[in-house]
């Protein structure tokens, strides 16, 4: 059974920075990225990175977000810099396998005041 831990979600104000921690196996994967859900709105893609390394962002987050992992210490990880309300959401981990299959973390919330 494969488990997604996130954190490190919070309440920040508009302009300042938080980084999110998931804890994963990360090198199984094919790929793995974060998603977020605002209230109201459809879950999308906030950023991926595949097991080569390639990224790809959403274009709101494009310039302020960055995702990375880190093999040693099986965890994937979402800096996420000049935050803005719009920004405020719960943010999920996603792991996809090699056959597609997804996996996903319970989320972890991220509330931007302006």
């Amino acid at each position: 059974q494969v488990q997604l831990a996130e954190s490190g979600g919070g309440l920040v104000q508009a302009g300042g920075s938080l980084t999110l921690s998931c804890a994963a196996p990360v090198t199984i994967f094919n790929a793995m990225g974060w998603y977020r859900q605002a209230p109201g709105k459809q879950r999308e893609l906030v950023a991926r990175i595949t097991r080569g390394g390639s990224t790809t962002y959403g274009e709101s987050v494009k310039g302020r977000f960055t995702i990375s992992r880190d093999n040693a210490k099986n965890t994937l990880y979402l800096q996420m810099n000049s935050l803005k309300p719009e920004d405020t959401g719960v943010y999920y981990c996603n792991a996809q396998g090699f056959r597609y299959e997804d996996y996903w973390g319970k989320g972890t919330l991220v509330t931007v005041s302006s």
